[in-house]
């Protein structure tokens, strides 16, 4: 086994992709089942799975590596029930990827909608971080396993974005949690890091950035553009490096509490 293989190599593993059949969950299913962990998909709906286990299953050496469950995040029996099949399928877990998450609708602060700030807090806090790191950290507690656990933080968990008032204080919550659930769990050698994405087009967010009719970015996504060094938004597949590395313990293993962005320097945007 080369360097490179020993360092990332994670054939001995399993993980799960909460939310692993959305843009971004299946860009780092895809990059832990190339690395060679198991994957374990959980989605909401039985469609995205189907799509995302045909996806998987399509790549070489996939055989036998992809198992997935229709999950809701956000209701503790769900969780319970799914990660006992997962332990069941592939005889233990290793690796948890939190990627649940996405926004609803703009507002000003004083329009606000308290059922859609809720929906979305309760869709990225408790459905994205809470309830499967509360439920598989207590698994790997009692089984004395050295698990590894990434969240999905954002660009609105160091800088808020204006309108999305749910989703900053969410995603503000997840880095904090990040940092906080790593200090607890280290003394069982469980490592709790995240992944802060910067702007990629996707699905939810294409018709904020993109003029749907001219193909032109919008004013918001030109102020993006425009606070991003690389003068471009990101391809999901970018997120799959990061991926890897800090589900390796041999690459990460000293490594927790942590936020990665992965945003062509938005971060570092100055005038």
């Amino acid at each position: 086994m080369s360097y490179l293989e020993k360092m990332f190599n994670l054939d001995s593993k399993t993980a799960i992709i909460s939310g692993g059949a959305g843009a971004i969950g299946l860009v780092m299913s895809e990059a832990l089942l190339r690395a060679g962990a198991n994957v374990v998909v959980w989605s909401r709906s039985q469609e995205s799975i189907d799509a995302a286990s045909s996806h998987l299953n399509a790549i070489e050496g996939a055989e036998g590596k992809v198992f997935a469950s229709r999950v809701d995040a956000g209701v503790e029996a769900q969780v319970e029930k799914a990660l006992k099949e997962a332990d069941a399928h592939f005889g233990k877990v290793d690796i948890l990827i939190n990627g649940v998450g996405g926004n609803i609708g703009k507002s000003a602060f004083v329009d606000t909608d308290m059922e859609t700030f809720q929906k979305v807090l309760h869709m990225n806090l408790v459905a994205g971080l809470m309830i499967p790191t509360k439920i598989v950290a207590a698994y790997w507690i009692e089984k004395e396993i050295k698990g590894s656990i990434i969240n999905l933080t954002s660009m609105a968990s160091y800088n808020p974005l204006s309108g999305v008032w749910a989703y900053d204080a969410a995603k503000a919550a997840t880095l904090n949690l990040t940092m906080a659930s790593a200090n607890e769990f280290a003394r069982y050698g469980i490592r709790v890091n995240a992944i802060a994405p910067g702007f990629f087009l996707g699905k939810q967010n294409k018709a904020l950035l993109v003029d749907q009719k001219t193909g032109e970015y919008t004013a918001r996504g030109k102020s993006v553009i425009a606070h991003t060094p690389y003068g471009r938004f990101g391809d999901v597949s970018e997120l799959a490096g990061t991926t890897v590395f800090l589900a390796s313990e041999a690459a990460a293993g000293f490594i927790t509490g942590v936020s990665i962005p992965v945003d062509g320097g938005y971060l570092i945007h100055n005038i």
